[in-house]
């Protein structure tokens, strides 16, 4: 028989609770296995959907179609430009009535590359939600700068910005390794208050992503250090994760030049 608490778990998972009612479901989740089990089992579900059905954009692919817009007519180049519609049903037309094939591999260069980010996002969500399970947050449980950074080394493909800002409330602690755009990603995880403030890092290898997003209930904030791509994930306010966020980049800039 299905625990009772089924279907809250799965609102938690779709980010749906208010933050009383998520703390509720994380320690029923603590013991219970039946919906442990039914949390991996949404999040296998998950990451085979966004696997089988996000469309990847190889660079060969966003060649050929500047190439393919850079030949265009300057009438034709000009037909981009019109007032975005209000429903899907212009596309079906306009798409049905191009002769030149440019033009239709550039209006699908145009959907595809918000879905692109999009795709991240939701894989940085799912690696978020995934830690919140028992024994999934922490590999190295520390927070001390001279232990979780040198842990990263053999772990992860980056080495961090590591510091503890427990006196401003972000208390470190500790950090794993998690999959983030195909690498091993460092995760720094701070507390602050009941929340819990996943910050990720990896090698910057792609554009176009937007510095603020949400997802299901789950803020995010992306920005850039040198060559590491950096995202904060929480489900606490703007303005907590972004004081978290301006810490950090502080902390860098006064380790790149100290």
């Amino acid at each position: 028989m299905a625990c009772a608490e089924a279907l809250r778990v799965q609102a938690y998972f779709d980010g749906e609770l208010d933050d009383a009612a998520a703390a509720q479901v994380q320690r029923h989740l603590g013991s219970c296995a039946d919906c442990r089990a039914l949390v991996q089992d949404l999040e296998r579900l998950r990451t085979a959907i966004r696997r089988d059905l996000n469309p990847v954009a190889s660079p060969q692919l966003r060649t050929r179609v500047a190439q393919a817009l850079d030949a265009q007519a300057p009438a034709q180049v000009t037909a981009l430009r019109v007032r975005a519609p209000r429903n899907r049903s212009f596309w079906l037309g306009a798409l049905s009535g191009v002769g030149g094939s440019a033009l239709a591999a550039a209006v699908l260069f145009v959907l595809l590359s918000p879905m692109l980010g999009s795709a991240l996002q939701e894989e940085l969500v799912s690696a978020h939600l995934h830690s919140l399970l028992p024994s999934q947050l922490i590999q190295v449980e520390s927070s001390d700068h001279h232990t979780v950074k040198p842990w990263f080394a053999g772990h992860a493909d980056v080495s961090p910005v590591v510091a503890d800002f427990s006196g401003a409330g972000y208390r470190l602690i500790g950090g794993r390794a998690d999959a983030v755009d195909h690498q091993r990603a460092a995760v720094l995880v701070y507390q602050h208050g009941a929340h819990v403030i996943n910050v990720f890092s990896w090698e910057a290898k792609r554009g176009g992503v937007a510095r603020e997003s949400t997802r299901n209930g789950y803020h995010m904030i992306f920005w850039t250090d040198a060559d590491l791509q950096y995202c904060a994930v929480s489900d606490t306010g703007w303005n907590e994760l972004s004081a978290l966020v301006r810490l950090i980049r502080e902390q860098g800039v006064r380790e790149a030049h100290p």
